[in-house]
């Protein structure tokens, strides 16, 4: 009976889609002086398919009976590893730096309920820029529908990125964890870096896919603790390698999850003026992981909330949430 049963549920589970996933939601709100962001068995393998690392004993971290999602050797298309496999660094030589792409959301439809972003016009111009100088070819977005959001990253992704070392996606609206508003409507995040994983844009795989995102991912507020400065303290041989979906990825929000994300109404995004910042002054000599560190260091120790009318919003703290799944070191070397 038992075998029968989970047989029934084996098949059952193989048409079901496994991408499914529970989105929380919360409040997405914004203040009228400092604004915040709101609102095993083993298979074998024939003489011609990739040496994989692959030892006795491995297993994943989940119940046997997901076995049925094991992922099938040789489905997913070839891409051209452009790097040495050892090498530190990536290869950021190609003809082209790559695509930089820029969804800067100020205004919503009235049916979102969702308040105008004043101010990330800012952020729009100083990424630009930022972009630019690094030699990236730029297009940016000006308040687009979800659908304008999705269809773009859809067909970047289906294009020829061979002679590209990179690309970047910037993203400037309000948002909830897990959750981003176009002007229409909601998207859900992890669709965003879904068009670009290895399998679904080949010629990007084992190159740096970098996501930017400036909004909210909850309503809570950071009050920060206070800290005083310490008196001791001074001032190989291998043709093929098979790699995961998502390596290579660089996911940087402005916020930790659940947390308000916060923006000048004259300056800008803390989190945007100091990326550009940090990108403007260290881009030449230091690698991005690293810039990044330096993005956190500012947002932290720079900014305040400003807002003595409201004391729930007053002297209010932010930290950045970089996620890294990068396998090497990006360092934007200038274009010839």
């Amino acid at each position: 009976m038992f075998v029968t049963l989970l047989h029934l549920y084996q098949i059952i589970v193989e048409i079901m889609d496994p991408r499914a996933e529970d989105m929380s939601n919360s409040i997405d709100e914004d203040n009228t002086n400092g604004n915040v962001e709101g609102g095993g068995d083993g298979q074998e393998m024939s003489a011609s398919e990739p040496i994989l690392m692959v030892r006795n004993g491995d297993s994943v971290d989940a119940r046997s009976i997901f076995d049925v999602f094991k992922a099938r050797p040789g489905c997913q298309p070839l891409a051209r590893l452009s790097t040495p496999v050892e090498s530190l660094t990536y290869h950021m030589k190609h003809k082209k730096r790559g695509k930089c792409l820029i969804f800067n959301n100020r205004t919503f439809d009235s049916h979102t309920r969702l308040n105008e972003r004043r101010g990330t016009e800012c952020d729009g111009r100083a990424l630009y820029g930022s972009f630019r100088s690094l030699d990236f070819d730029v297009r940016i977005y000006e308040d687009p529908s979800a659908k304008t959001i999705t269809s773009t990253l859809e067909a970047v992704s289906k294009e020829d990125h061979s002679e590209s070392d990179c690309i970047v996606v910037c993203i400037l609206t309000h948002g909830e964890q897990g959750i981003l508003w176009a002007k229409d409507e909601k998207y859900y995040t992890d669709n965003v870096f879904s068009y670009f994983k290895g399998d679904q844009c080949p010629t990007l795989a084992a190159k740096p896919k970098i996501f930017f995102i400036q909004a909210c991912q909850g309503d809570r507020l950071d009050a920060g603790v206070a800290v005083r400065r310490s008196l001791d303290v001074t001032d190989s041989g291998h043709d093929f390698y098979r790699i995961p979906n998502y390596a290579d990825f660089l996911i940087a929000y402005s916020t930790v999850p659940g947390f308000y994300s916060w923006r000048n109404t004259t300056q800008g995004s803390w989190f945007i003026q100091a990326l550009t910042q940090v990108l403007g002054k260290h881009s030449a000599n230091l690698d991005l992981l690293t810039m990044m560190t330096i993005v956190s260091r500012l947002v932290a120790y720079d900014f305040e909330s400003c807002v003595p009318g409201d004391p729930t919003f007053h002297q209010k703290k932010q930290i950045p949430c970089v996620t890294s799944m990068l396998t090497r070191l990006i360092y934007f070397i200038p274009k010839a």
